[in-house]
């Protein structure tokens, strides 16, 4: 039986794990029912629809993997691996979508990039899918021969096999994990701060010009940096936390691997309410659906006191 805080760990990861999903089949459902309807969708929207989609996949995964590690069952790395990857480079081509259409830099390369990436967003959209399960396939191979080298290790009780084993470790477990996350971290973070970077800019540039801090504009690119902000953050902190876990910085026990998996996916599903948030669109379906949530409540309630 869990302690007492194991459990108030287990049951906030799985209400925010569920509330995730419900943000991310939100955004699926408006932006896959427009996809439909009009047989197109903005590029931005593809991008932020592909990701809703994999992170939905991505919480149901973790879940379940999280409901079979505490009935001590074999879980799912692969799926896992596979809606990981994919998450991580949907996330860095968001980033630089943004930063490619929102940023004002003058360089040629800069412009032919804002010409070129909405056509391009389709093929980004199945080249992750291709990374994704290439990146699987090399990885599965890798615990394969990490799992029959642990196995003939159990059988002989050798110490040099173990140091081979251990040593397979960290030169290869290690590495070709620390790469597959890092590289659309990377991107990531370059993308974020370069846009950062260009918004502080424009809004030094407004302010020199005597522009009034009510003035529309300004509030526009204050709102766009604090989400920035916040999507930095918990982007960063999730990709950090999937770092100490390879590294294995940390042991788990008890209360301590609930708590960690409430802290790594709390981020995910913030940063799934910033987009919802921060799009005009599925903000104003959203309002659209409360209100008439509201007004049917409200409907029940006057019939059931007449």
């Amino acid at each position: 039986m869990p302690s007492s805080p194991a459990l108030i760990f287990m049951v906030i990861f799985f209400l925010e794990s569920l509330a995730a999903m419900l943000q991310n089949g939100f955004m699926v459902t408006v932006l896959g029912m427009e996809w439909v309807r009009r047989r197109m969708l903005p590029a931005g929207d593809m991008i932020v629809a592909s990701l809703a989609a994999s992170r939905f996949c991505l919480h149901g995964v973790a879940i379940l993997n999280n409901l079979l590690t505490f009935f001590e069952m074999d879980y799912y790395q692969t799926p896992w691996n596979f809606i990981n990857t994919l998450t991580s480079w949907l996330t860095a081509w968001l980033a630089i979508f943004y930063c490619v259409k929102i940023a004002l830099f003058s360089h040629p390369v800069f412009f032919w990039l804002k010409w070129r990436i909405s056509r391009s967003v389709p093929r980004l959209l199945l080249g992750s899918l291709v990374l994704a399960g290439l990146t699987v396939i090399s990885s599965a191979i890798g615990t394969r021969i990490f799992m029959q080298m642990i196995a003939s290790q159990s059988s002989q009780g050798n110490s040099t096999l173990a140091d081979t084993v251990q040593s397979f470790y960290w030169c290869f477990t290690v590495p070709h994990t620390m790469l597959t996350l890092s590289i659309p971290f990377l991107l990531f973070l370059v993308s974020t701060f370069l846009l950062m970077f260009s918004l502080c800019q424009h809004l030094r540039r407004m302010r020199d010009h005597r522009l009034s801090p009510c003035d529309p504009s300004i509030q526009a690119h204050t709102r766009a940096l604090k989400s920035l902000v916040f999507f930095l953050v918990f982007y960063t902190s999730y990709f950090l936390s999937l770092i100490v876990v390879v590294m294995k910085i940390t042991i788990f026990q008890s209360h301590w691997y609930w708590a960690w998996e409430m802290v790594t996916y709390a981020g995910i599903c913030l940063h799934s309410s910033i987009l919802v948030v921060s799009s005009p669109k599925l903000r104003k379906v959203l309002k659209t659906r409360l209100w008439k949530a509201l007004d049917k409540g409200w409907s029940v309630s006057s019939y059931q006191y007449q």
